[in-house]
């Protein structure tokens, strides 16, 4: 079984912004050299329901940002999962940010 990765699972849903490129049309204008970790993120219909992993692992992505947003710090969740780096969380933030990117339509 292989996984694929994020910037080939959302290839021309705008997420491509996301993994380094630069527009002048998008929101929040991803620098040439900002660092992007968006390889991480992987995606495998054979585990964990299909939902977006790390790096072929069984930490759901979702599960990293629960825990960010229940106040625990980076350093925790490296010691309650060694198999994670600081890369990944990052990777998982990037993540969140792409998948809120996206326009609101009004309905007439």
């Amino acid at each position: 079984m292989t996984a694929t990765v994020v910037a080939v699972a959302f290839e021309g849903a705008g997420l491509e912004r996301a993994i380094g490129s630069y527009s002048v049309n998008t929101q929040w204008n991803v620098s040439r050299r900002e660092m992007s970790y968006l390889d991480r993120i992987t995606f495998n219909p054979e585990q964990c329901g299909g939902r977006p992993c790390i790096r072929g692992m069984r930490i759901r992505v979702k599960d990293v940002l629960d825990l960010l947003a229940a106040g625990v710090s980076e350093k925790e969740i490296l010691e309650d999962y060694p198999d994670l780096e600081a890369k990944d969380i990052k990777a998982c933030l990037q993540y969140a940010a792409a998948q809120a990117d996206h326009a609101v339509l009004r309905v007439p």
